[in-house]
């Protein structure tokens, strides 16, 4: 992955109704720590490393580059927003764009923080790089992340459902792939298609990958 390039950083702080997303500072590096060692938060990532390996590595100012938000609640690092490009990509229609992610810590699940900071850094992304695409991509059993992608990529080729294509791995029925959309909505509605087979998953884990390429303000 490689950052978004030459936009202004670090940011002026965003605030939310809950959130603050700012750049990450020294007071983080324990929250980075704990963040990247979860193996909760990476049980669709391909597993954590190491916690003496991420502490050896971790520089005294962790993730400070153009795209990477700490997430702050109640003064506090509780996560990470990631927009970052994908060059060499093996989703080819998503070479090169940006691409977004989250990691957030368990004590913060499910309670609407990753919805409410990724709507925060996509309206961020609209006034720095407007109107270019975004690409979600996710396992097709990490259902919370499929719950926040799903509605958005519906919103933003203005159709009811996610248009749904390219690849997966395992059962075909574990689910596919949601490549990144044009910039207009295709003139016919999208339609629904079949995963075809790779081997670049897990077994039986499914790449979704959900485009997030206009209006992202919801």
């Amino acid at each position: 992955m490689e950052d978004l390039g030459p936009v202004a950083w670090p940011l002026t702080p965003i605030r939310t109704e809950r959130l603050v997303l700012r750049a990450s500072e020294a007071r983080d590096r324990p929250a980075f720590v704990e963040l990247y060692a979860s193996p909760e938060v990476h049980t669709y990532l391909g597993g954590a490393r190491p916690r003496d390996e991420i502490e050896r590595a971790m520089p005294a100012v962790p993730a400070r580059w153009p795209g990477s938000f700490v997430v702050e609640l109640d003064g506090t690092m509780t996560g990470q927003i990631l927009l970052r490009r994908a060059p060499g990509s093996p989703r080819p229609a998503a070479e090169g764009l940006a691409d977004l992610g989250y990691l957030f810590l368990p004590h913060a699940w499910g309670l609407g923080y990753a919805t409410e900071a990724c709507a925060a850094a996509l309206a961020w992304c609209d006034g720095v790089l407007p109107g270019e695409p975004l690409v979600l991509t996710t396992r097709s059993a990490n259902t919370a992340s499929l719950r926040l992608a799903a509605p958005r990529c519906a919103s933003r080729q203005g159709s009811g459902s996610p248009r749904w294509s390219g690849t997966s791995s395992g059962a075909p029925s574990s689910g596919s792939a949601c490549g990144p959309l044009p910039r207009r909505p295709p003139e016919r509605p999208p339609q629904r298609r079949r995963a075809s087979a790779t081997s670049s998953a897990p077994r039986n884990a499914s790449v979704v990958a959900a485009s997030l390429t206009a209006s992202r303000s919801h």
